[in-house]
């Protein structure tokens, strides 16, 4: 079993995917069956992997690594917490409710936050709207 880091051409999803051999992989490619599981596009291209290889040396650091991430992890909760907080959540409508509120000077209590793609994002900074992008963690808990 072989896993590749697969990449959507159309919709610029990263994903993993197991294939039985490389050549498995080629095959599937060949024939046209890849596909993007989230808008089902067949433009997928394998991306650059690096073996996982374990070392003393990085074991060393995974406790220091670990701690990082849990200290990165929490500060992005806390400015979640504030954002549910003190913004409107608009959802998937993110690049329109900001076009509204710029081109109609509304004024509203608070700000908004949602749901945009790349491409809104820089559209809304082209036409001078100030859009921040942030890491947002999903509050599942499993």
């Amino acid at each position: 079993m072989i896993k590749y880091k697969l990449y959507c051409k159309n919709c610029e999803l990263l994903f993993d995917s197991w294939f039985a051999s490389s050549q498995e992989y080629e095959k599937l490619k060949k024939i046209n069956y890849l596909n993007c599981h989230k808008c089902g596009s067949k433009k997928i291209e394998k991306t650059l992997m690096a073996p996982k290889l374990i070392n003393k040396s990085k074991l060393e650091n995974f406790d220091q690594d670990l701690l990082k991430f849990n200290k990165v992890n929490k500060k992005i909760k806390e400015y979640q917490k504030f954002i549910k907080k003190n913004f409107e959540y608009v959802g998937e409508n993110f690049a329109y409710e900001a076009r509204t509120i710029h081109y109609n000077n509304k004024k509203k209590d608070k700000g908004i936050y949602g749901t945009a793609s790349k491409k809104e994002i820089k559209e809304l900074r082209e036409e001078g709207i100030s859009a921040e992008v942030i890491p947002w963690i999903d509050d599942k808990k499993n």
